[in-house]
């Protein structure tokens, strides 16, 4: 999203703000971002870099410039994100169910079947609620006046909520005349979505007061400022593995005051670390007959064990038919063109113009694991196509997008064009589908890059979507 049209003249949604900064004394939006580092650095908004020898937790830069998306632009993108998820909650449940999407032909068997993130173990049952996706975060990119594609889906434990609530806040706070310029849709009530969303998940016997625990790995994990801060702002408690046990398949919590039953937890560690007794028995962070607590139905867990499969980008190409296939219409979001290295003729159209290509692992995240043909050297090119010949299944091949830019201010003070993509939150419960008005949009702000991703230099934005 630009704040300009192709044509040059400023978006109507980006209108108001442009007369704004006109009339703003130069070194205001500077000075603004100062104070912005500041306040973040006071409250400890930081992530932390694996491997990073040098600093082990970072601010994610912030760029004081929001990110403006009009309401009839926004509507019809709202409209596309509950078509996705939904298709997406009844794949999984067909997938784990009666396979007719495979039965039909949709989604080769081979690529659920020995997709690292199925879970045998959840064949044939059913969460509670049959709710499989409770939070989904969708990555979402522009190219020119084409409006929004799909870039990725993240089903698994999406990240970045806590960003998109943290920097509507400094907005807020450092621009309140600005904000009554404008009439922006809220996302402060993401969390109170939230609680509502999980509560409605919850199993059958916890009646209208389930107990919810937000279930982390611990401090050193790379998200766990966003599992205190969301906790915290649930106003329910910050577990780790060791603070939870089962018996008789049910969950409960140690407190000072005795053990104390848990109906929903809602998770930020991966399958295969949650039950030592059935995936990993090295794992430190998980609890003990969780899963059997969880197949008799005792507890939710949020997201629901083997979503997965359904944020593997080799599944993602297939997305557009399991949206036809599931909802019976097309798409009103489409996917970015993607080619299929397991397909022996995408393989060798891929191998002939690798350097004009993004190459992506299918179990890849955080902008590691691939290739930006564009800006690689020929070495580097050579090295990814020895990977690619060695197992192709294991990669998908996208055009360089000519994704959208939005104003974003520069090191010297000006506004630049920088490019950016957006990852809305989307809950889904017994109640239906909601979207959070706005979400994360990440921006790459070196010049020319292409790269959002805060562990590789990206920074964040507050998107702001108009309501009229």
């Amino acid at each position: 999203m630009s704040g300009t049209t192709g044509s040059g003249t400023v978006r109507k949604s980006y209108r108001t703000l442009a007369r704004w900064l006109e009339s703003a004394p130069p070194d205001l939006l500077q000075s603004r971002s100062r104070q912005a580092e500041l306040f973040f650095r006071r409250m400890g908004v930081t992530f932390a870099v694996y491997g990073d020898v040098e600093s082990n937790e970072r601010l994610i830069p912030f760029d004081v410039v929001p990110r403006i998306i009009g309401a009839a632009e926004w509507n019809e993108l709202e409209r596309g994100l509950k078509q996705r998820v939904s298709a997406i909650n009844a794949f999984l449940k067909d997938i784990y169910g009666a396979q007719e999407c495979i039965k039909a032909g949709i989604v080769p068997a081979d690529l659920i079947f020995t997709n690292p993130h199925y879970r045998p173990e959840m064949q044939g049952r059913r969460p509670p609620g049959d709710i499989w996706t409770h939070i989904s975060g969708v990555d979402l990119v522009r190219t020119g006046e084409d409006g929004f594609l799909v870039l990725e889906d993240n089903v698994r434990t999406p990240s970045g909520v806590s960003y998109m609530l943290e920097n509507r806040e400094m907005m807020m706070r450092l621009f309140p005349d600005l904000f009554a310029e404008h009439r922006i849709r809220p996302v402060e009530t993401y969390t109170d979505m939230l609680l509502a969303s999980l509560r409605a998940s919850a199993p059958a016997h916890a009646g209208s007061d389930p107990k919810l625990v937000v279930l982390t790995p611990g401090p050193f994990n790379s998200a766990y400022y966003e599992h205190s801060f969301l906790a915290d702002k649930l106003g329910v408690e910050l577990v780790e593995g060791g603070d939870l046990f089962v018996n008789d398949d049910i969950v409960f919590m140690r407190t000072t005051e005795g053990p104390q039953r848990v109906d929903v937890i809602y998770r930020r560690i991966d399958d295969e670390f949650l039950d030592p007794l059935t995936f990993r028995p090295d794992s430190a962070v998980g609890i003990p007959g969780l899963m059997s607590a969880y197949m008799a139905g005792n507890v939710t867990l949020s997201n629901a064990v083997g979503t997965g499969v359904a944020d593997d980008k080799a599944v993602y190409t297939y997305m557009p038919d399991i949206i036809r296939f599931f909802s019976g219409g097309d798409p009103i979001l489409g996917n970015v063109p993607t080619w299929r290295c397991r397909e022996p003729e995408a393989l060798k159209e891929v191998l002939s113009k690798l350097d004009q290509l993004v190459v992506k692992e299918v179990g890849g995240s955080g902008g590691y694991g691939m290739l930006v043909g564009p800006a690689s050297t020929k070495a580097e090119i050579e090295d990814f196509r020895a990977k690619l010949i060695a197992d192709p299944d294991d990669f998908i091949a996208q055009p360089t997008l000519a994704l959208s830019t939005a104003p974003t201010l520069d090191s010297g003070g000006g506004l630049s064009p920088r490019h950016v993509d957006l990852r809305p939150f989307v809950l889904s419960s017994p109640r239906g589908v909601q979207v959070a008005p706005g979400g994360l949009t990440r921006v790459a702000l070196k010049p020319g890059s292409l790269v959002v991703n805060s562990s590789q230099g990206g920074g964040t934005k507050d998107t702001w979507v108009l309501d009229d």
